[in-house]
């Protein structure tokens, strides 16, 4: 069936976004700077990953969750389509990617050398949009990514624990934008009863072999009370590393909360290094023009290994 003429896939298009089944990628404003010989994206200065090698991409819209900061264009799942197989989506993916890349050849505020190095791929970032567990495939996915010599990292709303048990990406994100049940259903909307399902992720992820953050998203006048009440959740993961950062005023989320929703980077520290003494984490990184800071463990490194 062609779906060309579909409204939200029209809208998508317009926006950057390539479309492949029930997947995208897109290229991101850190890979247009890295192409650029500009700066870099954050999880470049915390984890080594070069931005211009990376890969935004999903290999599915959907989501289970509505969340206030969200700034993706769509606010519902009910976009046509089709789940391909996890080789098919990745071929597809980085066949897009190259496409992208293609129109960069011409300018001349183009690094002719990280152009060259960006059509090698490193690195796949499962983050664009969507609920990636929801892909029925996501394990096999992240298995043909390891194959294909790349790493990969998986960002998910903790909804789905049991598949979270059997995927073995680099580094496992686990987003955590509430300290309590009542924010969390205030700010993420979910489709159904889902708080005790994050619970149960937490868990998984102190014993899982891949890399393990926790991302907590912090938003001025909804989740930003209270550092000891994420630390008694946080204890639940002992995770490798804990990102704080600052809703931005983006996207479609300027549709459901303010400018004044948007912490400064000197709050995000703030909070950071509260959590972090309360966690006897160290608050190892941060990066001012993402107002993101990393909170880290004593046992591993930040730099991600090569596959």
């Amino acid at each position: 069936m062609d779906r060309r003429g579909d409204p939200t896939r029209i809208m998508l298009a317009k926006q950057g976004y390539h479309l492949i089944g029930l997947g995208a990628v897109k290229p991101c404003l850190w890979l247009n700077r890295s192409l650029r010989g500009e700066d870099q994206c954050y999880k470049h200065y915390f984890y080594g990953i070069s931005s211009h090698r990376c890969v935004q991409m999903t290999p599915t819209l959907q989501c289970n969750h509505l969340c206030l900061h969200c700034w993706r264009p769509i606010d519902d799942s009910m976009i046509l389509g089709d789940f391909l197989e996890p080789r098919e989506l990745l071929d597809a993916i980085l066949n897009e990617q190259q496409r992208i890349l293609s129109g960069y050849g011409g300018s001349e505020k183009t690094d002719l050398m990280k152009l060259r190095e960006a059509r090698k791929p490193s690195h796949i970032a499962i983050s664009l949009m969507g609920e990636p567990t929801l892909y029925p495939y996501l394990k096999e996915l992240v298995d043909e990514i390891r194959n294909r010599r790349m790493t990969s990292f998986v960002v998910t709303n903790g909804t789905k624990p049991e598949v979270l048990q059997i995927i073995r990406p680099t580094q496992l994100y686990l987003s955590l934008n509430a300290p309590t049940e009542n924010v969390y259903m205030r700010i993420a909307n979910p489709l159904g009863k889902l708080w005790g399902k994050i619970l149960e992720s937490l868990i998984v992820l102190k014993d899982h072999p891949s890399r393990t953050v926790v991302r907590i998203t912090l938003i001025r006048n909804l989740n930003m009370e209270d550092p000891l009440e994420y630390a008694e959740l946080l204890e639940k993961a002992e995770p490798n590393f804990v990102e704080v950062k600052a809703y931005m005023h983006l996207g479609r989320s300027r549709k459901r909360l303010g400018r004044e929703n948007m912490p400064s980077h000197n709050e995000v520290m703030t909070f950071a290094e509260k959590l972090a003494h309360t966690m006897d984490y160290e608050l190892s990184s941060h990066v001012p023009i993402s107002r993101v800071a990393l909170l880290s463990s004593k046992e591993r490194t930040n730099a991600i290994d090569s596959v």
